[in-house]
């Protein structure tokens, strides 16, 4: 399995893997699965600074997708980002999951980033498991928030420790300057 960075070029890839999130869980609180477009902007507005990582077995298309994003819009969070990993279906437990933010959590570390979040729709066992297996703990819980399927939905949240706090924290770098192919 090869994990590297995610193009534009991997937006249709990335957006069949994540439609079934959408269209049939509650993993996701989208309820219009995005198309090619969509996924090429959200790549393309991560920029150099949000990486986006896939996973591929030699050439083949992306069996999994990993990527960070602001955690929120206000400038003193810009040192704690959003995590979240999707696997594609019929590519479950075969640690992809695992390789993908075993891979994107150095990074986020390399860049000098503080904090990471996961936020994730309860129940989700294999989430949970997941995040707590990498160093995330819970952290809180956003009760009954999102409605979909005609039920009202918890999210979690799971938080792990990227760099030491400091009182002088230095601005995140590019992923291009942390990421070695």
């Amino acid at each position: 399995m090869k994990i590297r960075r995610a193009t534009a070029d991997d937006a249709a890839a990335i957006a069949s893997i994540y439609a079934p999130y959408v269209q049939a869980s509650v993993v996701s609180f989208e309820t219009d699965a995005p198309g090619e477009a969509e996924m090429r902007g959200r790549i393309e507005e991560g920029g150099d600074l949000y990486p986006w990582l896939v996973a591929c077995e030699e050439e083949g298309p992306p069996l999994g997708y990993a990527y960070a994003c602001a955690f929120r819009a206000r400038p003193a969070y810009r040192f704690t980002v959003e995590t979240t990993v999707y696997v594609a279906d019929g590519a479950h437990r075969r640690g992809i999951g695992t390789l993908l933010y075993r891979a994107l959590l150095p990074v986020l570390e390399a860049q000098g980033f503080a904090q990471a979040i996961a936020a994730i729709t309860l129940p989700n066992e294999a989430s949970v498991r997941l995040h707590e297996m990498l160093g995330f703990l819970q952290i809180g819980t956003y009760e009954r928030v999102g409605f979909k399927f005609r039920e009202w939905r918890s999210v979690g949240l799971w938080q792990r420790a990227l760099a030491p706090l400091s009182t002088r924290p230095e601005e995140p770098k590019a992923v291009s300057a942390v990421w070695k192919d």
